[in-house]
């Protein structure tokens, strides 16, 4: 005959579920903030080395950022993605992020090309949409790269999605985001189509500053 747990037994142990359960997710997340910590410092220090052997810097800024549990469970659901640590880490490299902002095209690739050349950094997958766009214009490098975090327990080899980009196509990309997020992403067709045009004009920008950019380190006047 089974013996009936006390409700202040039943609920003693459902308050430690959930707290070895928090305990858990905030474990999980930790090796990823410690990652983008150890990518930030790396960006920083190229930023300071480079402002001071050159006088300025092509990072204009960087920010970084963290998905929430709850936008890695939803994800996870729409990718079929079993709900465990492993498979979590093994099939979602979005987790945490990293911006880069950079005055010119060319400075993307530059600072890309120094950051992913450290030997402690491994380059998992490239995504080139400044050659390529997206079809709504969006315009950015994306880069996955592992690094490892050095715990307690051993070395966490840990993915960071890198985004770099400029200044427009930074100020392009806010703009669509919030505009997706007030309509739920069912944007209206005069929306999408002002966006698309913004886009194109966006790129145009940033060639046309690329091309004055390198007229000014060659320092040969327009008219010759």
């Amino acid at each position: 005959m089974a013996t009936e747990q006390a409700p202040g037994v039943a609920q003693s142990k459902e308050i430690e579920d959930l707290r070895l359960r928090g305990r858990q997710i905030g474990e999980f997340l930790m090796v990823y903030k410690f990652a983008l910590e150890e990518l930030t410092t790396k960006v920083e220090i190229l930023r300071e080395e480079i402002n001071y052997r050159k006088g300025s810097s092509p990072i204009e800024h960087v920010s970084t950022r963290l998905k929430t549990m709850d936008s890695i469970v939803a994800k996870a659901e729409r990718r079929g993605i079993d709900f465990n640590p492993v498979a979590i880490a093994a099939n979602l490299f979005d987790i945490a992020g990293l911006r880069i902002v950079c005055s010119f095209i060319s400075d993307c690739y530059e600072v890309t090309e120094m950051l992913t050349a450290q030997t402690d950094v491994k380059v998992l997958e490239v995504k080139d949409y400044i050659a390529d766009p997206k079809a709504n214009g969006y315009r950015s490098l994306h880069v996955i790269v592992e690094v490892p975090v050095f715990l307690s327990t051993g070395v966490r080899p840990t993915p960071v999605e890198i985004q770099v980009r400029t200044v427009a196509m930074d100020f392009w990309a806010s703009l669509e985001h919030k505009i997706y997020y007030k309509y739920a992403k069912d944007v209206p067709a005069h929306l999408g189509d002002e966006l698309t045009a913004a886009a194109l004009a966006a790129r145009e920008l940033d060639e046309k500053m690329q091309s004055l950019h390198r007229e000014v380190r060659v320092g040969r006047p327009r008219w010759v």
